[in-house]
């Protein structure tokens, strides 16, 4: 009876990732024979991650992909594209990120545009940073709108 007040006051304390971890170490045997600050350790780090993961998916979310399975590691940079390998190094180091600064991607149609910039998107939210994917009509339209509302 304990232990479902302490789950309880866990989850009010929106400690979730705790109360998950440890309703996972109540049911594990051998859990028993570690001691309290192992224990407590991993509960504390299953919170962390579970913060990290939550905050992660809703940074996904609102960046509002179109190819949310676009990732950086996955650029193509073979010579028929017309990447530069340079280039696109560069921007997978992440300083434009830290810098706050915008990308902008131009091309032909077809040419990936859309799959590179979900992918730049995607990889700004797994280091923690909000990212909008958007096109540019859609852009002119809010800007347009935001002019209206001043």
């Amino acid at each position: 009876m304990m232990m479902n007040t302490t789950l309880e006051q866990l989850r009010e304390l929106k400690l979730a990732g705790m109360a998950t971890g440890l309703q996972e170490q109540l049911t594990q045997a051998g859990m028993s024979a570690m001691s309290f600050e192992e224990r407590f350790s991993l509960l504390v780090d299953r919170e962390v991650h579970w913060r990290s993961d939550k905050r992660r998916a809703r940074l996904l979310k609102e960046a509002n992909l179109k190819f949310s399975q676009a990732c950086i590691e996955d650029i193509d940079t073979r010579a028929g594209r017309g990447l530069e390998r340079s280039a696109v190094m560069s921007l997978a180091l992440g300083n434009w990120i830290k810098n706050g600064h915008s990308v902008l991607i131009t091309g032909l149609t077809g040419t990936g545009k859309t799959w590179l910039a979900c992918a730049l998107a995607q990889y700004a939210c797994r280091r923690g940073h909000t990212a909008l994917y958007q096109r540019v009509p859609r852009l002119g339209e809010e800007r347009k709108h935001l002019g209206n509302t001043r």
